[in-house]
């Protein structure tokens, strides 16, 4: 397994980590295989979407915030209750099939850490199931 930080600067916020993984999948020597990559935090989650327009994500943010409101009279002591509901709907784990050593995303896809309780310095974990 692999871990790397992830430095968040907003309270919602949608960070590219396809390079980190990437990393993360040859440091492990995965040639063909799949990557679980996971978010050990309960406001924060991951997903794939598209990284060519940085509209996609801001749209993203958008429809989670309509869909859930950071005021909506939660009752968590924390007062983050939003955060939590937004990371359960995003997922707290994907997974990402390896070929030659490569990322088998599409095109347009990436993988992003979804920040909704920001800023913090989150954690990533990385682990490779081989195949073939």
């Amino acid at each position: 397994m692999e871990t790397f930080p992830v430095r968040t600067r907003r309270h919602t916020q949608f960070v590219d980590i396809t390079r980190e993984i990437e990393s993360a999948a040859a440091a492990m020597g995965l040639r063909h295989g799949v990557l679980t990559v996971f978010v050990p935090h309960t406001t924060a989650g991951i997903t794939i979407n598209e990284n060519a327009d940085p509209s996609v994500t801001a749209d993203m943010a958008a429809a989670l915030d309509r869909a859930v409101p950071w005021q909506a009279g939660y009752t968590h002591s924390e007062g983050n209750a939003a955060a939590h509901l937004k990371a359960s709907m995003m997922g707290s784990s994907v997974q990402v099939v390896v070929e030659d050593g490569r990322l088998m995303l599409g095109t347009w896809q990436a993988v992003y850490l979804c920040e909704f309780d920001g800023p913090r310095t989150r954690e990533v974990w990385v682990m490779a199931a081989p195949g073939r």
